[in-house]
């Protein structure tokens, strides 16, 4: 019910990637031809609709943010949400401002590779908080494809 409501939205306002070519944020991603544009909430920013096919490289950008004016218009009691929001607690993140994570990954034929060599995982965020070696010996999330992770050098690209 939430999910068709679209309190996804209030968290996550932005779209979740786009298209990596030419310029870094490339266009093309709604063409004559392919699904149009969505004009709800938490869809309206989608840069694109698309089939994804191999070989197209794109952005996937989950984030959430806490901004006060959608918190404020989603816990008002006006609002369809609030009954599901508890605003004191909000309250407290609002501060914080919120956090988005961006991969880069080019489409395979059988899935995709991963180019981001970013710390991801809880223990690599530590491990890196704590001053501790980057890029890490071992991969702890295989399933994200990070096929550079390990190999990575600043001045050299190892492609796959």
């Amino acid at each position: 019910e939430l999910v068709e409501m679209r309190l996804g939205a209030v968290f996550m306002p932005h779209g979740l990637g786009h298209f990596i070519g030419i310029d870094t944020h490339d266009v093309g991603g709604y063409l004559p031809g392919h699904p149009e544009r969505i004009a709800k909430a938490g869809l309206k920013s989608l840069r694109t609709a698309r089939v994804l096919r191999a070989g197209m490289t794109i952005t996937v950008e989950p984030g959430c943010y806490f901004i006060p004016s959608l918190i404020e218009e989603a816990t008002s009691p006006s609002s369809p949400f609030c009954q599901y929001l508890n605003k004191d607690v909000l309250k407290e993140y609002v501060s914080f401002g919120g956090a988005r994570l961006e991969d880069v990954v080019e489409i395979t034929q059988d899935g995709c590779i991963n180019y981001t060599i970013c710390p991801r995982t809880i223990k690599e965020v530590e491990h890196v908080m704590r001053g501790g070696k980057w890029p890490p010996l071992c991969d702890e999330m295989p399933e994200l494809k990070r096929v550079n992770l390990l190999t990575y050098s600043p001045l050299v690209m190892n492609p796959p």
